[in-house]
């Protein structure tokens, strides 16, 4: 977990909150399904870590059959990875239309899709429901606001819910326990592509990286080949770490894919406080990275909380954005952590969210729960 300010903490040891919360991610930024793919198999890794069975429900409004969608391989890899764990529906044309292009059918199916989603809640069987571009089509007047926030508030107890997409109403946001905000930046200099940055104060940088790790996994799978992703942190030279269950899960499910290098001491690293040892565990880290990035051998790289490192003026800039520069085309470099002072490379993103936190039920003293929150 992220404490105010710059450093990490190891999350503590605890059984955690009982009552499952409403996670509402939305904005015009990239990482609102991706971050509910990632708490998706961070729940699954925690289940399979702590013997309890997670089961899952994918339910994907305005995403017909007959077009592709990012996320579609990052569940393919879920589903073959978990096969018993992952159900998907998927409701929908297959094409965009605004409010004046609304159809009959369109009609239909999203009420077929929240059938779907009222027994599933009401049915105890899943233990995380993910109603992916619910946001929009509340926007859009095709589902009755005030029936969907009935239902969402009368949820089973351990139930987690997270709704995704842009224009999420305010009634939804109001009972919302978690709020992220994905906020899309645009830089003037041109974009290197395949690099992407996700910082903030708000939930979903970590996650989304997650999601793009099983987003090629999964294409990997579809074409026949091998996608390799190396998952390196920074800051997190301990244990109990957010994405722990979710690194071992892959891992588990994926053993010639995934690589999982960590540095840092297992403390807070906190401005003017750096000691010797951070800026060699600092180095240790950007030296697998730069090596790795050079390689070509890996498909997706993460570089989980380069950012604060950075920002803690353990690594220099300039070998970064080099490295950067200089990456192999087909390469795709994830970046994420929160920073106070943005760093030149910020300027190479093809992608750029910052994941704004508008709600967190931490802020109001509900545990944290393992699997979901860390």
């Amino acid at each position: 977990m992220t404490q105010a300010g710059i450093g990490i903490r190891t999350a503590q040891e605890t059984s955690g909150r009982a009552t499952g919360q409403i996670h509402v991610y939305d904005g015009a930024g990239k990482g609102k399904s991706q971050a509910a793919l990632g708490v998706v198999l961070r729940s699954i890794g925690y289940g399979i870590n702590s013997n309890r069975q997670t089961r899952v429900l994918l339910l994907r409004f305005l995403k017909g059959p007959g077009r592709t969608y990012d996320e579609d391989a990052a569940i393919a890899a879920l589903q073959q990875g978990f096969p018993h764990l992952i159900d998907q529906v998927r409701t929908g044309r297959a094409e965009f239309f605004s409010a004046e292009e609304i159809t009959r059918f369109d009609k239909q199916e999203a009420q077929r899709g929240w059938a779907v989603a009222k027994g599933a809640i009401s049915s105890g069987l899943y233990s995380v429901v993910v109603l992916d571009e619910l946001n929009p089509l509340l926007d859009l007047g095709l589902l009755p606001v005030d029936e969907v926030v009935r239902t969402l508030k009368k949820k089973p107890q351990g139930l987690e819910i997270i709704a995704t997409g842009r224009g999420a109403p305010p009634s939804l946001l109001k009972i919302a326990d978690l709020h992220s905000e994905m906020r899309p930046h645009h830089h003037d200099s041109p974009a290197v592509k395949g690099i992407e940055v996700y910082t903030g104060e708000g939930k979903g940088k970590s996650t989304s990286a997650l999601g793009r790790a099983l987003q090629a996994i999964g294409k990997g799978i579809s074409q026949d080949k091998s996608h390799r992703v190396l998952i390196l942190q920074w800051l997190k030279g301990g244990s109990g770490y957010t994405e722990d269950g979710a690194i071992s899960a892959l891992q588990k499910s994926y053993p010639d894919l995934v690589d999982h290098q960590r540095s840092g001491r297992d403390a807070i690293v906190w401005r003017g406080q750096q000691q010797a040892i951070d800026y060699v565990e600092a180095e240790r880290g950007w030296e697998i990275a730069k090596t790795a990035i050079a390689s070509g051998l890996y498909k997706t790289i993460i570089l989980d909380e380069l950012n604060p490192t950075v920002d803690l003026e353990l690594l220099p800039q300039g070998p970064i954005v080099n490295a950067l520069l200089r990456k192999p085309r087909d390469t795709q470099v994830i970046i994420t952590g929160r920073c106070k002072n943005a760093p030149d490379y910020f300027e190479l993103a093809s992608v750029h969210s910052e994941m704004v936190c508008h709600k967190h039920y931490a802020e109001r003293g509900v545990d944290l729960k393992r699997g979901v929150d860390y």
